[in-house]
C-alpha cells in the first residue's frame, strides 16, 4: 500500500484546511486510515480514523472541528479541518491499517498562526 498526502499549508486561526490522503496497491486489504500528527519532541498522536465500515473516531481535541471522510471510488480519505487553532500546528501523518502491517505516508505540515 502507498499513500500520497496533500493539503497543508499555512492558516491563520479559526480557518480551515482540508487535507486529502490516495492509497494505492492492495486496497481491499485495508482496515482502517486515519490522520496522526506529530510535534517535535512529542510521539505522533492520533487524530481521526475511519474504517473500512465508515466507523469514525476522533481525538477529544477535535472532535466538532475536524471530518474524516473518505471517498471509495478515488481510494482517498480526507481530513475536513474546521476552527483551526494554533495547538492544531503539526505535521500529519496518513496512515493506513491491514490486518498485519501499518503503513505511513508523507508528512504534510499543518501550521495555524494566531
Amino acid at each position: 500500500v502507498q499513500l500520497q498526502a496533500s493539503g497543508g499549508g499555512l492558516v491563520q486561526a479559526g480557518g480551515s484546511l482540508r487535507l486529502s490522503c490516495a492509497a494505492s496497491g492492495n486496497i481491499p486489504s485495508i482496515i482502517k486510515m486515519g490522520w496522526f500528527r506529530q510535534t517535535p519532541g512529542k510521539q505522533r498522536e492520533l487524530v481521526a480514523r475511519i474504517t473500512s465500515g465508515g466507523s469514525t473516531d476522533y481525538k477529544d481535541s477535535v472532535k466538532g472541528r475536524f471530518t474524516i471522510s473518505r471517498d471509495n471510488a478515488k481510494d482517498t480519505v480526507y481530513l475536513q479541518m474546521n476552527s483551526l487553532k494554533p495547538e492544531d500546528t503539526a505535521v500529519y501523518y496518513c496512515n493506513a491499517r491491514t490486518r498485519t502491517l501499518n503503513y505511513w505516508g508523507q508528512g504534510t505540515l499543518v501550521t495555524v498562526s494566531s
